[in-house]
């Protein structure tokens, strides 16, 4: 019996595919490094902290170079964020999000009500619903370094800002909510020292 068009699998979803290998990669490579390099080297400490935002700038460019060397990439088919409607909707959306991101996160690494083998799975199905929520219209950036790297190797920078000034103050803000209803008996100033939200989310009170 002949094969239908949907028992066929064509180009552009063999494409996707690759896309997801070569995406999980990185992100897996980026996030579970840099907990290896935490707990191999020690905790990050403040003077490192740009260190670490030019390395993920310098991923982002990377990952977006090999892409771009993998693929053709019509404008189409870019793959970095852009916004669909107006700057503002997504500036907004952005802001949101990334709120919303930070908060989960500021709950799994530094409240003692948290349970730390859980703490993957927040954090990744906040991810999931963001995108959602808002990847149909800002891209669901919630990282500056995830949209720079595509802008700087495809030239597109059209609502770039966006994506910078949007996930800043969403995290920030983020952060501080939940500071006001974090639960424990540790200092902020100790929680901060840590690199990895799974050891201060499971550590015992």
């Amino acid at each position: 019996m002949a094969a239908t068009k949907s028992d066929t699998i064509t180009e552009e979803e063999i494409s996707k595919v690759e896309e997801e290998v070569i995406g999980t990669y990185f992100v897996v490579f980026a996030g579970c490094g840099s907990v290896a390099v935490n707990k191999i080297y020690g905790e990050v400490t403040f003077p490192g902290v740009p260190v670490y935002i030019a390395a993920q700038l310098m991923g982002s460019i990377l990952a977006s170079g090999t892409l771009a060397l993998l693929f053709e990439i019509t404008p189409k088919a870019y793959f970095g964020t852009v916004p669909v409607g107006s700057n503002a909707q997504s500036l907004v959306l952005e802001i949101i999000i990334s709120f919303l991101l930070m908060f989960v996160i500021s709950g799994v690494s530094t409240d003692n009500r948290a349970i730390g083998e859980m703490a993957g799975i927040a954090v990744g199905m906040t991810i999931l619903l963001n995108v959602f929520v808002a990847g149909r219209i800002s891209g669901a950036s919630m990282n500056p370094a995830r949209s720079i790297g595509p802008a700087i190797v495809k030239h597109v920078y059209k609502g770039l800002w966006v994506y910078i000034v949007g996930p800043i103050i969403g995290t920030i803000a983020g952060g501080f909510a939940y500071n006001l209803i974090r639960f424990t008996d540790k200092p902020l100033g100790q929680l901060t020292r840590t690199g990895s939200f799974f050891k201060s989310a499971s550590a015992p009170s």
